[in-house]
C-alpha cells in the first residue's frame, strides 16, 4: 500500500523516489521519458506519482534541462478559418508532444511586425517557431529575420530554404475541379481567392491545369476576399451572366469557389437570382468547414486536415530542435475531397432560361 506524504505540502520528487523505492534519478529518468528505465520500474513510479499527485516544477526543470518546452506560434488573420484552425492544430499538437505554445497574432505580417514577435516570443524563452504565414512576401521576411531558433512555416510555400509543412492546394483544385468536368460540364468557373495568398495561388492554378490538361475552355476568374459577402457579389456576377441569355451562359453550369465562405455567398446570390443549385449551376468549396455539409445544399468541398499540420510542423520543429531532421525538410499533405449535393451530376439544362422564368 502506498503511503502518502502529509497533505500539508506539495509532493517532491523525493517523496515519488522514497515511496517508489528508487533513486531520485530513477524518478528523474520515468518522467522525462528516458528509455533505459525497466517497465515494471516505470509502471510502479508511474503509480506514485499518479497517487502523490506530483506535478513537476517546469521552472526548475528548464534551470537544470536548459530547456523550456515551449514552443513560439506566430499566426496572421486569426479571423480566418483556415489560419484559425491551423493555430488550433499547432497548439493540439504541441501539447500531445508535452509541450506548452506561446501565440503571438499579427493583423499584417510586415517584415517589421514579424521581427518584432520572433524576438518577443525569443525573449520568453521559446525553443522554436511554428509561423503560419501563407504570404510569399511574409515567407520572404521570416526567411531573412535569421532567428535565433529553429522555425517552421505552416502554408508558406516551398519555395525558399526554410523548413515547412503545407498542404497541396494545387492537387485539391485539380481534384474537385476533374469532378466536375466528370459530372458532365463542359468547363468549370472559378472565384479565386486574393492575389497575396499562396493558397490562392496554388488553387488557381490546379483548377487551370485541370481544365488545360481535359482540353476545356479556362473562363475569366472572379476574385473574392475571402469572405462571403465578396462570394455574394461574384455570384451575382455569374448568375447575371448565366440569365443574360441561354447562349452567352450556356457553358457557365459549374463553379468552383475558392474556399466555402465565398462559396455560401455565391449560393445565396444564385438562389436569389432564381437559379437552383445543382440543376442550373454546380457549386463546390474548398476547406470543408463545420457548417458546409448543413448549406442549402450541402456543399462538396475540399478537406484540409489542420490536425494532421499541426502534427507534422510540431514533429518537423522538433526534429530541428533536437538535431534530428536531415537539411531543409519540406512536407506536403493531400488533401480530401469530400463530395456532397451541391454538385450532383449535370443533367439536361432547361432550355430558354431567363430572368422572368
Amino acid at each position: 500500500m502506498i503511503q502518502v506524504p502529509d497533505g500539508s505540502k506539495a509532493p517532491t520528487m523525493a517523496d515519488v523516489a522514497r515511496v517508489a523505492g528508487v533513486s531520485h534519478q530513477t524518478v528523474s529518468r520515468v518522467l522525462s521519458g528516458h528509455p533505459n528505465v525497466s517497465a515494471r520500474t516505470r509502471a510502479a513510479v508511474t503509480e506514485v506519482v499518479e497517487k502523490l499527485g506530483y506535478r513537476r516544477n517546469s521552472a526548475a526543470r528548464a534551470l537544470a534541462t536548459r530547456r523550456t518546452h515551449t514552443l513560439g506560434v506566430i499566426a496572421v488573420n486569426t479571423t480566418l478559418h483556415g489560419p484559425a484552425s491551423t493555430l488550433a492544430g499547432v497548439q493540439e499538437a504541441a501539447r500531445e508532444r508535452g509541450y506548452l505554445t506561446t501565440a503571438v497574432t499579427l493583423r499584417a505580417a510586415t517584415e517589421e511586425a514579424l521581427n518584432e514577435a520572433v524576438q518577443q516570443l525569443v525573449g520568453w524563452g521559446v525553443e522554436g517557431i511554428v509561423a503560419i504565414t501563407p504570404w510569399r512576401d511574409a515567407v520572404r521576411a521570416l526567411a531573412a529575420l535569421e532567428a535565433p531558433c529553429p522555425v517552421v512555416t505552416v502554408e508558406g510555400g516551398h519555395d525558399l530554404d526554410l523548413p515547412g509543412v503545407a498542404l497541396d492546394q494545387h492537387l485539391g483544385a485539380r481534384m474537385v475541379t476533374e469532378h466536375l468536368l466528370t459530372a458532365g460540364h463542359s468547363t468549370v468557373w472559378h472565384v479565386a481567392g486574393p492575389e497575396d495568398w499562396l493558397e490562392s495561388e496554388a488553387r488557381t492554378a490546379g483548377w487551370e491545369a485541370a481544365l488545360r490538361d481535359a482540353g476545356a475552355e479556362v473562363p475569366p476568374l472572379l476574385r473574392g476576399d475571402w469572405s462571403p459577402l465578396s462570394g455574394y457579389q461574384a455570384g451575382q456576377q455569374l448568375a447575371g451572366r448565366v440569365l443574360a441569355s441561354p447562349a452567352q451562359g450556356g457553358a457557365l453550369t459549374a463553379v468552383f469557389v475558392a474556399n466555402d465562405q465565398m462559396a455560401l455567398g455565391v449560393l445565396r446570390a444564385f438562389r436569389e437570382a432564381g437559379l437552383d443549385t445543382p440543376a442550373d449551376v454546380a457549386v463546390a468549396g474548398f476547406d470543408d468547414i463545420p457548417e458546409a455539409e448543413f448549406f442549402p445544399p450541402p456543399l462538396t468541398t475540399v478537406r484540409q486536415d489542420f490536425a494532421s499540420l499541426g502534427r507534422s510542423s510540431i514533429g518537423l520543429l522538433l526534429e530541428h530542435i533536437e538535431g534530428t531532421a536531415g537539411g531543409t525538410t519540406h512536407l506536403t499533405l493531400a488533401p480530401e475531397l469530400i463530395v456532397r449535393a451541391s454538385t450532383a451530376r449535370r443533367r439536361a439544362a432547361t432550355a430558354g432560361r431567363t430572368a422572368s422564368d
